[in-house]
């Protein structure tokens, strides 16, 4: 588990858009609102210098954080995040409360290992292509693990890891496996380096052109003394 992430929460009475534009304007913090774990939802606010130095750390979108709300703290995860499309601001975050006895679900982080000594790449000359970085799991806060690791050491050029190749700890379950085997998707594959391939059958294409085009000189060679002769 990663180091406790702490955020000092406001509570906050005005709501609305209004009322949020004017947070983040005139007072420099984020509105927020936490919900959850049978306790009623609290609209808050958040400095931005305080929540920007948070969110540097990879375990605050995943892991349990402590928030806390006029001197009491409270076991939360990011649940939602909206941002400004045009420079990345925060513009509101939902915190939704966990129970340690209740099953939660959160997005991990995957973190790719020994990709250098993949024999796809070493052996072959493949280049490995990430199809997911994150998967959603669920489990109890307890089990939360602070990222999946994804071994490609022993993946040969052509192959896939899918989600449910994935080692996870005890009591960790991935969400889209519990809807069927058609969601077992590929998190990461080694593939045949773009244009290797036709490269070679290029080259040897060009080999045969110009072998061809070297017979043919001297067939016309042969062909031009003959007329030679001829006259």
């Amino acid at each position: 588990m990663s180091d406790v992430i702490e955020l000092t929460a406001e509570l906050r009475a005005d709501i609305g858009k209004g009322a949020s534009r004017r947070l983040r304007r005139l007072e420099n913090k984020v509105p927020a609102i936490i919900y959850g774990a049978g306790a009623p939802p609290q609209t808050l606010s958040l400095a931005v210098n305080q929540l920007s130095k948070a969110m540097e750390t990879e375990a605050f979108y995943s892991q349990i954080l402590t928030v806390v709300v006029e001197g009491k703290p409270q076991q939360a995860v990011v649940r939602d995040l909206h941002r400004n499309p045009i420079n990345e601001r925060v513009l509101h975050i939902d915190f939704q409360r966990i129970s340690a006895d209740q099953e939660m679900h959160a997005n991990v982080p995957l973190h790719f290992i020994n990709e250098e000594e993949c024999v796809g790449v070493k052996l072959d000359g493949g280049t490995i292509t990430h199809s997911l970085t994150g998967v959603e799991i669920a489990c109890l806060p307890a089990a939360l693990p602070q990222f999946i690791e994804v071994d490609m050491a022993e993946i040969a050029i052509g192959s896939s890891v899918h989600l449910s190749d994935l080692i996870l700890p005890e009591g960790v379950t991935i969400l889209a496996l519990t809807h069927g085997e058609d969601r077992d998707i590929p998190v990461s594959s080694v593939t045949a380096r773009r244009g290797g391939a036709d490269e070679e059958l290029d080259a040897a294409h060009a080999e045969a052109v110009e072998g061809d085009e070297e017979g043919a000189g001297d067939d016309d060679a042969e062909a031009g003394g003959d007329d030679s002769a001829e006259s």
